[in-house]
């Protein structure tokens, strides 16, 4: 059950990340809507799977899996540039969520 409430919280904080990218600085209403609505249910989810997994592992999860996959849409999408920078960076964070993963965080 925790991750699963996990894996809601990453895509409520990837849709709400994105939606920040069209809310041209919190100047048109639906895309900031629903950035603000994202981040709540974000939260909320994280916090409801924050009662049965370790918060080292969760947190790197939420982040780590966020990141990546909101640097791959802004790629993918957006017309953002890939560099070999960016490409480590991204096999870094799932590196290292892996690691928490497999004993790292117990």
């Amino acid at each position: 059950m925790g991750y699963g409430l996990l894996a809601g919280a990453i895509v409520a904080e990837i849709l709400a990340t994105t939606s920040m990218k069209y809310s041209d600085g919190f100047t048109r209403l639906w895309p900031s809507v629903i950035t603000g609505v994202g981040y709540v249910v974000a939260f909320a989810l994280l916090a409801q799977a924050l009662k049965t997994l370790q918060v080292g592992t969760a947190y790197a999860i939420w982040s780590g899996v966020g990141t990546a996959a909101v640097a791959a849409l802004g790629i993918l999408f957006l017309g953002e540039t890939l560099s070999l920078a960016k490409i480590a960076g991204i096999v870094l964070i799932i590196a290292g969520v892996v690691v928490l993963n497999l004993g790292g965080a117990h």
